[in-house]
């Protein structure tokens, strides 16, 4: 009922105004009558066969108006709006059903609620759960908390979600210092080696001395060069990789880096398709290192003579590069792990592609850290296209960068 009312309030309030804006109206209206160099002396109602609204000025002249004809006009409007209102009013009655209906699954909510806070809840049930909870292994393989206790089936879903999710970090951090681990174990094998055989011959074999001297240089740098990859990923994830962002062209940076590919890389064709003013605010330097990573993929993964396809453009509200190559592609299942740590596929675990698995993550923290996305079309014996957007930058001019191009 109360529901009813406010809106029989409502309706009457809105009356009240249109009242006022009617009689307003009819005042205002019989002002605009008296010429603007009459003065007004006096304005009142008069009552003869009509109510009439009389203006006198200051020489005399009346200029009456007929308030029943006004009231007349009026009353006809006014009807049709009552007689609304009062069928609106009329079937509100019945509305209220759909109000509570609407309302029933809030009201519940609150009965169950209230019920709850008057319950006295049972201490032995939060002992329960403590010695289920106590009595579960760290390093079981499956955890499953369960009390077979109704009260507490939601509160045991909560912990057993948290524990998978635990579980789970668990296993990709165990992974990933397996995998760092193998990764570092076969330099530092190969360097031993090395190292031992130049205590036994190099010392009077110039030819296994430069040998070895060549093997430790590899194999050192490429050491140096994986643990600047961890370490990279290792700062992102604690939050301590800061962007020193500017405005920049993305097709100058694409020019770039294809200028260079072509320069260091005479076993493949390099083609760049161009998008000048393609603005992004945004580190220059990881970006430029985001399409390397992906340029180097390609190259790695296609044969002598295929071709390289570095592209940039617009769309919508976003500033896009891609790189596609002709190589051997991927399947799809592999598709969906190759941002992981350390992953490689089959074909990229031989001594002629394999990297340290870590390029591709680092693309994918660089793309993510600017607010980007990464799409990847892969087809077996056909290619794979990259494609990354970015937030396009509103301004339209680069910044000034003080010593030339960055590096």
């Amino acid at each position: 009922m109360s529901f009813w009312l406010k809106y029989f309030l409502d309706l009457f309030l809105l009356d009240l105004v249109i009242a006022v804006l009617a009689a307003g109206g009819f005042l205002y209206y019989q002002e605009r009558r008296v010429p603007a160099e009459s003065k007004v002396i006096n304005r009142y109602f008069e009552q003869s066969t009509d109510l009439l609204y009389v203006i006198e000025t200051e020489n005399g002249e009346r200029y009456p108006s007929n308030v029943t004809e006004y009231m007349e006009y009026a009353a006809v409007s006014g009807t049709l709006l009552l007689v609304f209102e009062g069928v609106s009013l009329f079937f509100a009655l019945f509305r209220t059903r759909s109000v509570r209906k609407k309302m029933r699954p809030l009201n519940e909510l609150a009965k169950r609620a209230d019920e709850m806070s008057r319950a006295s809840f049972d201490q032995s049930k939060i002992d329960n759960l403590e010695q289920v909870i106590s009595s579960v292994s760290p390093d079981a393989a499956e955890v499953n908390i369960h009390t077979g206790d109704k009260d507490l089936q939601s509160i045991e879903a909560a912990l057993n979600s948290l524990i998978a999710r635990m579980k789970a970090s668990q296993r990709q951090q165990a992974r990933f210092v397996s995998d760092a681990s193998h990764e570092l174990r076969t330099p530092i094998s190969v360097i031993q080696g090395y190292v031992n055989m130049l205590d036994r011959w190099g010392k009077e074999d110039e030819n296994v001395l430069e040998e070895s001297i060549e093997a430790l240089k590899h194999e050192s740098q490429h050491m140096k060069d994986l643990i600047e990859q961890l370490l990279f990923l290792a700062r992102g994830d604690s939050g301590r990789n800061i962007l020193h962002r500017t405005v920049f062209d993305l097709d100058q940076v694409m020019q770039e880096v294809w200028e260079e590919s072509e320069m260091i890389d005479e076993r493949h064709r390099y083609v760049f398709e161009p998008c000048a003013g393609t603005m992004l605010s945004g580190d220059i330097a990881m970006v430029k290192q985001s399409i390397r990573i992906f340029v180097q993929n390609a190259s790695k993964y296609s044969a002598e003579g295929d071709t390289i396809k570095l592209g940039v453009k617009k769309e919508d509200h976003f500033a896009v590069y891609l790189v596609q190559d002709e190589g051997i592609g991927m399947q799809d299942t592999e598709v969906v792990h190759i941002f992981e740590r350390f992953y490689r596929s089959d074909e990229a675990r031989s001594e002629e592609t394999g990297g340290s698995g870590l390029g591709l993550s680092i693309a994918k923290w660089i793309v993510d850290a600017h607010g980007g996305t990464i799409e990847v079309l892969s087809r077996q014996a056909i290619g794979t296209r990259f494609t990354v957007r970015f937030p396009l930058s509103e301004e339209t001019e680069p910044e000034k960068q003080e010593g030339g191009r960055t590096e």
